[in-house]
């Protein structure tokens, strides 16, 4: 089943000049992790926001196009009910943390409450959420006065608590270290095994290529390429988005400049390592070595 289809899409805020986005069509499965990158003020923010109906429901503007999200037009989804449908996380841990519960425990409960979850199966899904994260010395812990790394934890502890099967994630590790980042998309790797349908916004490109299925990217409000994880990141028209290649490819193409060109352009880490352990193989078994 598709999880969301947009067809010539255009979206400008109340009060705004321009679009945020400016005929936007794009097709996203389910059951996949698909990477949306780009510049500030591509349209990444507003899409996720469209993706979940807060928009145009609560940021106000003119909506074109159609949009349809699990099958359903989104007109005909109610707010509360897409809200709940699908989970969200935002890029600034210091502002999913509701800051009237004193436990972490309380915290990741908030959410379940508000559904009106049987009390022993709050308990039950809590305490299962933060076994899974191993988050068990954060439990008792106030949640205002955690790391940013500790508050996206328990952020993603809250969401995954909801079970909801789609999670739009827009920047996660925006404001963590590359420790913390590492430890978030672990967390969004764990998501992606249990099947979950996940759209994610990141700009650190090298940790998109080494977990997305799919990539798109946007340029001022439209779709500039998209396509498998692959097809987009070694598009030799990236740069002209704005988006640099992961590492590993940028150092494929030195050393396809030097005349030591890889088999094929590697887009992750452990790519990158075959290729370039197959190109020594070839080089030794050639009659020369290299210093």
């Amino acid at each position: 089943m598709v999880l969301a289809e947009l067809q010539d899409v255009h979206f400008t805020y109340a009060y705004a000049d321009t679009p945020a986005l400016k005929g936007v069509t794009l097709t996203l499965e389910q059951g996949m992790l698909h990477g949306i990158v780009g510049l500030n003020s591509s349209g990444k923010t507003t899409l996720c926001g469209l993706l979940r109906g807060i928009v145009p429901s609560f940021h106000h503007g003119e909506l074109t196009g159609r949009t349809t999200i699990l099958g359903r037009e989104l007109a005909d989804w109610n707010p509360d009910e897409l809200a709940t449908t699908i989970g969200c996380v935002f890029d600034n841990p210091f502002t999913q943390i509701s800051g009237i519960r004193d436990t972490v425990f309380e915290e990741i409960a908030f959410g379940l409450e508000n559904l009106g979850v049987a009390r022993e199966d709050i308990i039950t899904r809590v305490i299962q959420v933060i076994e899974q994260l191993g988050i068990e010395a954060l439990a008792e812990k106030n949640p205002n006065e955690l790391s940013g790394g500790q508050r996206q934890k328990v952020a993603f502890a809250s969401i995954i608590a909801m079970d909801s099967d789609v999670i739009v994630i827009d920047e996660p590790t925006s404001q963590l270290d590359p420790e913390a980042s590492e430890a978030v998309f672990e967390i969004i790797a764990g998501l992606k095994k249990l099947g979950k349908s996940i759209v994610l916004v990141e700009h650190k490109i090298d940790l998109v290529a080494e977990y997305a299925d799919t990539v798109t990217v946007l340029h001022e409000g439209r779709v500039a390429l998209t396509g498998t994880t692959r097809e987009v990141l070694t598009d030799p028209r990236l740069r002209s988005f704005g988006v640099t290649p992961p590492q590993v490819t940028e150092l494929a193409e030195r050393l396809a400049a030097s005349g030591r060109p890889l088999s094929r352009v590697p887009v992750t880490r452990a790519e990158a390592v075959e290729l370039i352990g197959e190109r020594m193989r070839e080089e030794v078994g050639g009659g020369y070595r290299t210093a």
